[in-house]
């Protein structure tokens, strides 16, 4: 079963105040939501799902959200979790339409999540942010023509004065 989109209906609630209403409509992160192409990633990722019985999935734009979030932000999972239901901006980047004062989904969504993707389906939102950056004229393609790799962070087989072993060599 393929997820359920949610869509702007822009209807008001008597009890509820709508997000567009509350935050600041030129934030970064309302800037960006509102040129990512949701329909891109919901059609990549929707591929995957299955007209099985069960629980339906969450939405796309959800989920998809919580993980650029993630990663534009370095957040574990259960960091975020309590980043979205105190910041109203990612609950609006995340397509929800009025505050909410819960999480509309279970932590373990997103692991789940992650596995049903799979690495190859994961890599839709880094194109979409190529895509995005290009459109905002943030870098141009021509930049994209070199990569360069940064790798000093990458472990390496080195001793270092601290390692035990060291120490007990220079006593024998």
């Amino acid at each position: 079963m393929r997820p359920k989109e949610r869509r702007d209906m822009g209807q008001t609630d008597l009890l509820r105040s709508r997000l567009d209403a509350i935050i600041d409509m030129e934030h970064a992160l309302v800037k960006l939501a509102r040129t990512i192409d949701w329909s891109f990633l919901e059609a990549r990722f929707g591929a995957v799902y299955e007209d099985t019985p069960g629980r339906p999935p969450l939405p796309t734009r959800l989920m998809a959200g919580l993980a650029i979030l993630k990663h534009t932000y370095d957040l574990s999972d259960e960091v975020l979790c309590e980043r979205w239901v105190e910041n109203p901006y990612y609950q609006f980047f995340c397509g929800e339409e009025f505050f909410q004062h819960r999480l509309v989904f279970d932590r373990s969504s997103l692991t789940r999540w992650r596995q049903r993707m799979g690495e190859e389906k994961l890599q839709a939102p880094l194109q979409e942010s190529l895509a995005v950056a290009t459109k905002t004229e943030v870098i141009k393609p021509s930049d994209l023509n070199r990569i360069i790799v940064d790798t000093t962070v990458q472990p390496k087989n080195v001793m270092f004065p601290t390692d035990a072993r060291l120490l007990n060599r220079t006593f024998e």
